[in-house]
């Protein structure tokens, strides 16, 4: 606060001395205290707030005192059950806690139900490093279960300990045996619709895992790797003359040329592609002194032959089109009657002369382009090379490499190459390779045999793909921030068919049984999903292990095997509109959700997830609006990594510096980016906390002997400033009502700062103290100042509460008063924004103290001055002449009298003058003797002789009548 607030502060109560009694004041002044302490000792209390807010079911009181508002659901994205949180977690918990409590003060019925994903891989990896691999599926199952169980414990309690409030009693797991059941059920309805299908697709898949992964589970990373061109020998000679316009090709050996990354994929060749619309050359070279013929795009001859080091001429071009249908050996048909094979040239628009030779080769099941482009030449899935195993390994009976890791066999295939005289450039490359997002290692493109939902099946019965259904829903989704929309767009525009099935145990089972010979589905399978679902609703995914098809098909039985696929995670997460929104939860949710809140990775995992499954179901998205927050990063930008040390733990910050540290942190930082944080902007936060809370005590100290019901002025009656304070603190709170509804957070820190420091720091408690201290207690001067800062603080704690809520609690516990403690039922989280009294005159009025302000913020300048100059102590014992012009002297000469107050000066005059020009501000010191009271310096101090330190003001509002104030 600036030094004009200097005489009250020092006038508070004096220490009383070690041993002795306390000294009262000849005349004292009116400083009332409160049980709100200074210092928020926040790390040591807040556990108590905690400990009683359960005690006391808060949340269940919140429940209660919004029943039959307007609902507003959060849908609670599930966060993994395994480890302890992190600060990503903590940010996210927080932003989803503040929504909701925004929304709850807002009027609305807002329940959050926490929830948590428990099934999947990284559980089930746990379980095989405390136990070890090959366990029995049934006891990874129960192992895994309760590794899920301890998990989601912990992480609760440590949402908890950040005063996130919710149904922690009965939040949603994605293992309940309900959840199991519906999500199954889910799968069931999809099949039914015709979405999903059974197919042989290269995924994604990762050897570690053993398993398909999906588009969510890859993160790219540089990789080294052996970029090699390879030749394929000419088999149909005479065509190829015939498609470059040539009665015969020259002498030589010919081979057309190919560049990959991927050498482990030669094996599995089974055709090559051109573009049609590029233009290949008939290069003529020579190598060891023998004749020699490529082809290669023209575009390229120049940088290839370069690579080669040959030097050749071009005989011949043609476009891609010509050459379209004609055989190629393969380059290694002479080391094994395997690969004693063609591959026969497609036309492939995704081909380009970017890099390589213009010409790609294709082994459909280990590349999706390949994979797409063999089928569409009538490839047949039983015609499909797959030679690489589960593990990474190729097939025993893949001759010359058999049993080799694809990694390993690079080599010995560049070896095999070289010697068929196929290798005309081996050069290591590095390039953004795809990884598995768990074990870091490099994936691959595989083909097996999956369950996918289509991205562009025609359901049954007509009507959208699902593609069209997605974007559809993404047009109508509402963004926070809005580039999330373009992002989730591009992502489903372009995403390849989802593949549903996993090849793991802990997880959701895709209970169908396949007919051994054909691969159907059993004829039955809706009613036969229904009956297992049942099953799995009373004893878990377990009951699925147990089933055997004679259980369930009678004389059907010896044709039909269990699938033995799991359902991927993420559809686990993906259909909780499903199972908890409409399921376990319904009576606290409704659908659609109004909001689905995560950090921005989930456009391409949740929210994604979430997407593709509610269109299959329902035709639309399961949410109205999608919120995306950034990540943590340290100080300098960099991503929060125990490697660098970087890492806060949010369980560190709350037992050092408090919960409210920490929520008003992600509060106050912009979320849409990343988030910033360290020991030094921690600090500032706190800095930050200390003038709210100062701005707290205050309020709470100098309403602590007012009683709304029986001292409270009527509005019309206030003092005029008084009556600008509840004005400004209206549009304080309708401004902030506005960004709360937007989900903006950081500028309700940033506008609640300012008030607390600027608007009440800085001006209105400033000049307020005055009145305050040193008025009658019961006078109408003081009641009015009591009766707005009652209202503002009703406001302001309300305002603050979904952010600093441990804070909030504890000054409404003090503010309240016993009764609407009671009708709070003990919590502010039951109230709703404060009600302020309407000011009839309220934009004149703001008008009117913005102008008295800007001159305010100009005389103290001048104060600071003289008093630099040693010619005043402080602005008490300055006499102030104005000199003013037009609607700025119409301000200050309303205030007649009372226009001291507001500068915090002894004596203050205006004058009026012709034009700005003329504006002048005189300081002067005071001459008259200062009042021992209120430290004014006044003529009449010492008019009645039996007080001679008194001034006349401090005598009456003491003995007499009191003085008038009328504006402040």
């Amino acid at each position: 606060m600036s030094d004009t607030s200097k005489p009250a502060d020092q006038q508070k109560p004096q220490q009383a001395p070690k041993g002795g009694k306390k000294p009262e004041s000849k005349y004292p002044v009116n400083m009332t205290d409160t049980p709100f302490p200074m210092r928020g000792d926040m790390a040591k209390r807040e556990p108590g707030w905690v400990k009683q807010w359960q005690d006391k079911k808060v949340y269940e009181r919140i429940r209660k005192a919004a029943k039959g508002r307007p609902m507003f659901v959060l849908h609670d994205g599930p966060p993994y059950a395994n480890g302890d949180i992190h600060l990503g977690h903590a940010v996210n918990k927080i932003l989803k806690d503040m929504v909701v409590k925004a929304r709850t003060i807002a009027g609305f019925d807002a329940p959050y139900v926490p929830g948590w994903d428990c099934h999947g891989m990284p559980i089930e990896i746990q379980i095989e490093k405390q136990y070890g691999k090959n366990l029995p599926t049934a006891e990874v199952l129960t192992k895994a279960r309760a590794y899920a169980h301890e998990q989601v414990e912990r992480q609760k309690k440590d949402f908890i300990r950040l005063g996130v409030l919710g149904e922690w009693d009965n939040p949603y797991l994605t293992m309940a045996y309900r959840n199991e059941a519906d999500e199954l059920r889910s799968l069931g309805k999809m099949l039914d619709k015709g979405y999903v299908y059974r197919g042989l697709k290269p995924v994604n898949w990762c050897f570690d895992c053993g398993s398909a992964l999906a588009e969510a589970e890859v993160e790219y990373q540089d990789k080294r790797d052996p970029a090699i061109d390879v030749g394929f020998p000419f088999a149909e000679p005479e065509k190829l003359a015939a498609a470059f316009g040539l009665p015969a090709l020259p002498a030589g050996d010919g081979f057309i040329v190919i560049w990959t990354t991927t050498p482990w994929t030669i094996p599995s060749n089974q055709a090559l592609n051109v573009n049609p619309e590029i233009t290949y050359a008939l290069v003529e070279t020579s190598r060891d002194g023998k004749p020699l013929l490529l082809i290669l795009a023209a575009d390229l001859v120049e940088a290839c032959l370069q690579r080669y080091k040959l030097e050749g001429k071009v005989v011949a071009t043609t476009t891609g089109e010509k050459l379209g249908g004609i055989d190629f050996k393969h380059p290694l048909h002479a080391k094994d009657a395997f690969f004693d094979r063609r591959s026969p040239l497609y036309l492939a628009d995704y081909v380009t002369t970017e890099s390589g030779t213009g010409v790609v080769h294709s082994a459909p099941a280990y590349g999706q382009d390949d994979f797409i482009s063999c089928k569409a030449h009538g490839m047949k899935d039983d015609e499909i090379l797959t030679p690489v195993m589960g593990d990474g390994r190729f097939a025993s009976t893949l001759p010359l490499f058999g049993g080799m890791t694809i990694w390993e066999a690079s080599k010995p295939i560049c070896t095999a190459l070289t010697e068929a005289g196929a290798l005309f450039e081996l050069k290591m490359f590095d390039h953004s390779y795809m990884h598995c997002w768990r074990h870091k290692t490099p994936i691959v493109y595989r083909a097996t045999s999956q369950w996918f939902a289509g991205m562009d099946i025609t359901p049954k019965g007509g009507g959208a793909t699902l593609r069209e259904s997605a974007l559809k829903g993404i047009s109508e989704t509402r963004f926070f921030p809005d580039w999330g929309q373009a992002r989730l767009h591009g992502m489903i525009a372009n995403r390849p068919d989802w593949t549903l099935s996993r090849q793991r145990q802990w997880g959701v089972p895709m209970a169908f049984f396949i007919h051994k010979e054909t691969g159907e589905l059993h004829p039955n399978t809706p009613e036969l999903l229904e009956k297992v679902a049942q099953l799995i609703e009373k004893e878990g995914i377990d009951a699925w292990l147990k089933v055997e098809p004679a259980d369930f098909l009678g004389d059907d039985a010896a044709m039909y095997i269990k699938n033995k696929d799991t359902l991927d995670v993420w559809f686990d997460s993906g259909t909780t509109h499903q199972t908890v929104l409409r399921g376990s939860h319904a009576g606290q949710s409704q659908f659609p959700a109004d909001l689905y809140l995560e950090g921005s990775d989930q456009h391409r995992g949740w929210f994604h997830s979430s997407l593709l499954t509610s269109s299959m179901l329902n035709g639309q998205p399961p949410y109205k609006a999608l919120l995306t927050h950034g990540f943590t990063v340290d100080a300098e930008g960099k991503k929060m990594s125990k490697s660098l040390g970087n890492t806060l733990a949010p369980q560190k910050i709350s037992d050092t510096l408090g919960a409210d540290i920490l929520r008003l942190w992600v509060a106050s930082t912009d979320y849409t980016g990343e988030l910033s944080i360290s020991d030094e902007i921690l600090k500032r936060v706190t800095e930050s906390y200390r003038r709210i809370r100062n701005t707290l005590r205050f309020l709470l100290a100098n309403t602590s002997d007012f009683d709304h019901a029986k001292n409270a002025v009527a509005v019309s009656d206030l003092l005029e400033i008084d009556r600008y304070a509840l004005a400004s603190m209206a549009a304080l709170q309708a401004d902030i009502g506005r960004h709360y509804e937007s989900f903006e957070f950081h500028p309700v820190v940033s506008r609640l700062q300012n008030y607390c420091s600027e608007d009440l720091g800085g001006f209105y408690l400033d000049i307020l103290k005055d009145r305050l201290y040193t008025t009658a207690i019961d006078s109408h001067a003081r009641r009015s100042a009591q009766t707005a800062l009652w209202h503002i603080t009703q406001s302001l704690l309300r305002l603050m509460a979904p952010m600093l809520s441990f804070t909030a609690e504890e000054a409404w516990a003090v503010f309240a008063g016993e009764q609407a403690y009671q009708d709070s039922d003990e919590t502010i989280f039951t109230q709703t924004y404060w009600a302020l009294p309407e000011v009839a005159d309220a934009a004149t009025l703001m008008a009117k103290y913005a102008t008295l302000r800007e001159v305010r913020a100009e005389v103290t300048k001048q104060l600071e001055e003289v008093r630099g100059s040693g010619a005043i102590g402080s602005s008490l014992q300055a006499e102030l002449a104005i000199k003013a012009s037009g609607d700025k002297y119409k301000a200050l000469a309303s205030l007649d009298d009372e226009l001291k107050f507001v500068f915090i000066t002894s004596s203050a005059s205006t004058e009026e003058v012709a034009s700005e020009a003329e504006e002048a501000v005189a300081v002067t010191a005071s001459a008259a003797p200062k009042c021992e009271r209120c430290w004014h310096y006044r003529l009449d101090v010492g008019t009645h002789a039996e007080h001679a330190g008194l001034c006349g003001r401090c005598y009456s509002n003491l003995f007499g009548s009191g003085e008038k104030r009328a504006f402040a």
